[in-house]
């Protein structure tokens, strides 16, 4: 859930004037903090990660859709939204670099070149890697660049449990923007959504979604730092830095079991936050560098939750706090929040890939 905005502010100008009607979603539902205002940008179908380029366009990824848009403001009319590529395999993923679109799509990374000045005629996509796990389960991809300049890609585990090759599977791997060089830079992750890097030092801060099948509450998902590559982070020998999994000692030796320990320290003392919101946000959310990221709650728990966005702070290591609610009323969700992307102003976009939509926060004072 997650992207420092390095862009220049003017190419936003005109973006930001012209917000679409909610039409017949039920905004008012949502809650925030007084002081924090939120309106629909646009209506995208199943919208999920974003990405903005460098004169102002909002690309979104989809899943079932199998579409990646273009989202034009130009006001005073609405929004202009374009399907730039269709027929692909849940193109969740989309990154923009060097001014072209990067899109994932399960087992291949594409690349759109020069997309800004072709959106009407979206160029054919140029095969960047296609030698990534074919597996759907968890094997749609959230991308992005870091500050290394090379495209970071999440590879899921194809399973709820189980141990995969980890050279191939429950990683984080990295490539150059060619493609060239792929490498893993991070183990142990079951299936990491969001993911960013700290403006000041540079380094990887990434989400987890935790196990199904351990109960309502258990495992919870969690956020981890990965200050430098070859890092292990548990899965799937133990979730939430602190839960064994109940069926792991018959198939992992005691060297892996006293290593589960090490695992565990580490990723306790390394929970905390990354990115910070912007600063038009006011200091009780925006202090210290603060990350904001997305509830959605487990596939198998009996009674709804998730729907929810918390904010999680350093001078608060091990709380979080939540910011926006309302799209779950009851046991029934009209919305499902997925990613967030922060402007140069800061304000914050976020997509909703049940509703459709996608969403502005700003901060008013």
């Amino acid at each position: 859930m997650m992207r420092m905005a390095s862009l220049v502010l003017a190419a936003f100008s005109f973006m930001l004037c012209y917000l679409a009607h909610a039409g017949d979603l039920p905004i008012e539902e949502i809650k925030l903090p007084p002081g924090f205002k939120i309106e629909v940008l646009a209506r995208v179908d199943n919208a999920r990660e974003m990405a903005l380029g460098a004169k102002g366009t909002l690309f979104v990824g989809s899943m079932q859709a199998g579409k990646v848009y273009a989202v034009q403001l130009k006001p005073p009319g609405p929004p202009v939204v374009t399907v730039i590529a269709s027929g692909l395999r849940m193109p969740v993923g989309v990154a923009f670099h060097g001014g072209a679109l990067y899109v994932s799509a399960i087992d291949r990374i594409l690349r759109l070149d020069n997309i800004e000045d072709h959106i009407a005629d979206p160029p054919k996509p140029v095969v960047v890697d296609d030698h990534l796990p074919k597996e759907t389960h968890h094997g749609w991809k959230f991308i992005a660049f870091g500050p290394d300049g090379k495209l970071y890609v999440p590879v899921g585990a194809p399973c709820n449990v189980c141990e995969p090759d980890f050279e191939r599977y429950a990683n984080i791997q990295r490539m150059n923007a060619d493609g060239s060089g792929r490498e893993v830079y991070a183990r142990g992750i079951r299936n990491s959504v969001g993911f960013d890097w700290d403006p000041r030092t540079k380094e990887l801060w990434f989400t987890n979604n935790g196990r199904d099948m351990l109960g309502d509450d258990v495992p919870p998902d969690t956020l981890h730092h990965a200050p430098k590559a070859g890092l292990n982070f548990g899965y799937p020998y133990c979730h939430g830095g602190t839960i064994a999994d109940p069926n792991s000692e018959a198939s992992t030796s005691a060297r892996n079991s006293r290593r589960r320990r090490r695992i565990w320290d580490r990723t306790l003392r390394r929970w905390a936050c990354a990115s910070t919101p912007g600063r038009s946000f006011p200091p009780a959310i925006a202090i210290r560098s603060s990350s904001p990221s997305t509830a959605r709650g487990t596939a198998a728990r009996k009674s709804a939750t998730g729907s929810r966005w918390f904010v999680s702070r350093t001078d608060k290591p091990v709380a979080y706090e939540p910011f926006a609610t309302g799209w779950l009323q009851g046991e029934k969700a009209w919305g499902r929040p997925v990613d967030v992307l922060v402007l140069p102003d800061g304000a914050l976009l976020v997509s909703d890939d049940y509703a459709g939509a996608i969403y502005r926060i700003t901060y008013r004072g």
